[in-house]
């Protein structure tokens, strides 16, 4: 760090905006237009994003007291952190999330209206839109991703892995990259660096028993020596190694961590077999915050936690049925209607938790409605970045809700929720309009034609009614009709973010 005592904390207090004018003018250098930053690099804080794969709302203790999983190491981050209540992933399933994360966008934008993207299907993220990961670089960090990908590589309509792949992640701002192509479930089984593959899936695995609980995984190509019990450890291995070297500079550094887990195969290690009362499932719940607390106590082995921002979050709701709760008696998704893939809250409504000290209060909680497409608009705000006026369409600065800055009006006004069948859903104070009948997902039925003088679609009051149990379509069509003329605004003019804010 350099000499001078000018601090972050000055982030504390004031309005999102003033905030960051205070602490360029205080503590940043006077800016030339030469250098990739408007502050000095290191009056920036570090940003590490852990994105779980398929983990519930009601899997972490922190949000589930009676949770039958074990989860120290997020439930401490929790308590050193604020937690938020009302966050939700734009989507049900991986891709369209990991899209929308990563642009701030909502990717029913794109040729994306639907479901997920394959092992060869090609880069979803256009080369010439604002990332996460392009922003932070502008702004002097070294960035790096570890994990699960699942947003397509190369151009070609099938993606050519003895070629080099791009576009992905090494296109798109990342420095350095290193996972695997999609769901650990979906071939080809293998691991990539940058924009190259460590080993050619020359050879072939008939896949793992049917779909689509346990240790399940589809036949496919696979590199000789991949071995899907290992990408977790090797993920946390990795995402380590990055901390410890980035750490050691004076660069900031974003750490990008899409776990491939718990998604199916479920296939936990020793020492998490048999260690909580929920099976399969939960022991790999449970290995996947022992990868939280691996990634922590690099944090602390370098001391660098004073000046890290650590977001956790998972990408969609849990995979857990009914009956599997009546099998284990654990609620994955908390008291929430549905599952992953659904419409309905246990398919978006996600575990949030930032800690940042001396900037985030530690035990604190918002209940403030946010999405995951926050993100990219969140961080030009820290960073003082200018965000282009074409990018991040659909993301809000939540920065004044991280720092527990209080205001009259909510900083998002709605959000907009998909289904992996393409379900519409829309969100605004208390009220969720579906538009259509059933999940929308994998719960069934999936849809339902109404039948002449039942309602066409769902609302729901969900502080009331958080289970959503309650159709209050047809006694409320003054809010039907408010909510579905907002959702057709932000679907036609192209952006749901204010053009204010643009």
């Amino acid at each position: 760090m350099t000499s001078r005592t000018c601090s972050k904390r000055h982030l504390l207090g004031a309005s999102a905006a003033l905030s960051i004018a205070l602490l360029l003018a205080a503590c940043g250098p006077e800016t030339t237009g030469e250098g990739p930053s408007a502050a000095s690099s290191s009056e920036l804080p570090n940003i590490i994003l852990i994105l779980a794969d398929d983990m519930g709302y009601g899997d972490p203790g922190s949000y589930n007291p009676d949770s039958k999983i074990p989860t120290p190491h997020m439930d401490r981050l929790a308590a050193e952190g604020m937690r938020f209540t009302d966050a939700h992933s734009p989507s049900g399933v991986c891709t369209p999330t990991r899209y929308g994360l990563l642009t701030g966008r909502y990717s029913w934008r794109t040729h994306l209206k639907k479901g997920v993207t394959r092992g060869y299907s090609p880069s979803l993220i256009d080369t010439n839109r604002t990332t996460v990961a392009s922003l932070l670089k502008q702004q002097g960090y070294a960035t790096g991703g570890v994990g699960k990908w699942h947003l397509g590589l190369g151009d070609p309509e099938r993606t050519d892995y003895s070629k080099p792949l791009r576009p992905g992640p090494a296109s798109l701002g990342f420095d350095y990259f290193y996972g695997i192509p999609a769901s650990l479930d979906f071939e080809p089984y293998l691991y990539f660096e940058n924009d190259h593959v460590v080993e050619a899936p020359t050879d072939s695995t008939p896949g793992n028993l049917e779909c689509c609980f346990g240790a399940f995984w589809r036949k496919g190509a696979m590199s000789p020596g991949f071995e899907h019990d290992q990408v977790l450890p090797i993920t946390a291995e990795k995402a380590v190694a990055f901390i410890e070297d980035q750490g050691a500079t004076e660069q900031p550094f974003f750490l990008y961590v899409p776990l491939s887990a718990p998604h199916t195969p479920w296939l936990p290690l020793p020492p998490y077999v048999g260690t909580t009362e929920v099976g399969e499932y939960g022991d790999f719940t449970a290995q996947v915050d022992g990868v939280v607390g691996q990634i922590l106590d690099a944090v602390d082995r370098l001391a660098i936690s004073d000046n890290t921002l650590v977001i956790l979050t998972s990408d969609n709701g849990a995979i857990w049925p009914q009956s599997k709760i009546d099998e284990f008696g654990h609620r994955a998704n908390l008291n929430l209607r549905g599952q992953k893939a659904d419409i309905w809250e246990g398919g978006n409504r996600v575990p949030f938790i930032a800690r940042w000290p001396g900037h985030i209060a530690p035990g604190s909680q918002s209940d403030a409605l946010v999405s995951l497409t926050d993100m990219l608009a969140t961080f030009a705000a820290i960073t003082g970045a200018d965000l282009p006026g074409n990018a991040g369409e659909d993301s809000y600065n939540i920065l004044p809700l991280l720092l527990g800055e209080e205001s009259e009006t909510p900083l998002r006004d709605a959000a907009i929720l998909h289904s992996s069948q393409g379900m519409f859903a829309i969100r605004q104070g208390p009220w969720k309009l579906i538009e259509g009948r059933g999940s929308g997902g994998f719960t069934a039925p999936a849809h339902i034609d109404p039948a002449p003088g039942e309602p066409a679609g769902q609302l729901y009051n969900l502080a009331e009614d958080i289970s959503e149990t309650n159709n209050l379509y047809q006694q409320h069509p003054d809010v039907v009709a408010r909510l579905t003329a907002l959702l057709d605004q932000y679907r036609q003019q192209g952006h749901s973010r204010p053009a204010s804010l643009q």
